[in-house]
């Protein structure tokens, strides 16, 4: 017999078996038998976890579209950047295919995905390779404040911005 306490017992020791049980009550409308406590909690979970991968993605292409318009030293440094932006804006625009609302809600934490961003590329010119890049260009290794402050790209340039085809656009 299922019960409440069962329930949350089963949270604890089988996962997908509470998923499995929580779903059933739900398909038979026995509300009250539902972990509505824990399911509260895992929706919620879910939610974040959303909208985290979006700020982690608009992070990437944040990231990689400011070291090619900045840090881009011969043609042939800069593909893995490109690569990675335009996964990224694929896996974005699957995001917000699935989740239109995902979508309003990334144009509220550009600004978070941009402090993403230059810690990465604080990170990036930790990487012993680029050492030289960072003395080149900074004098140092930098820190954040040498990165602008305020998001150089909107959220329609994150999406769509490709400047390494501007010259076959003219």
């Amino acid at each position: 017999m299922k019960t409440l306490a069962n329930l949350k017992e089963l949270y604890e020791k089988d996962f997908y078996q509470w998923i499995t049980e929580n779903i059933e009550l739900l398909k038979n409308k026995e509300f009250d038998l539902v972990d509505w406590e824990n399911v509260i909690e895992e929706l919620e979970s879910i939610k974040r976890s959303e909208l985290r991968s979006v700020i982690s993605f608009m992070a990437v292409i944040l990231e990689h579209l400011y070291k090619w318009e900045n840090f881009k030293e011969n043609n042939s440094m800069g593909n893995g950047w490109v690569r990675s932006i335009n996964t990224s804006i694929i896996q974005l625009k699957e995001l917000f295919d699935n989740s239109p609302s995902l979508k309003r809600k990334a144009k509220e934490e550009i600004d978070l995905a941009w402090k993403s961003a230059v810690r990465r590329l604080v990170n990036w010119f930790e990487d012993p390779e680029n050492l030289y890049l960072a003395i080149k260009y900074f004098g140092r290794i930098p820190t954040g404040k040498d990165f602008p402050e305020r998001r150089p790209y909107t959220i329609e340039q994150i999406l769509d911005y490709k400047p390494w085809l501007k010259d076959l656009e003219e």
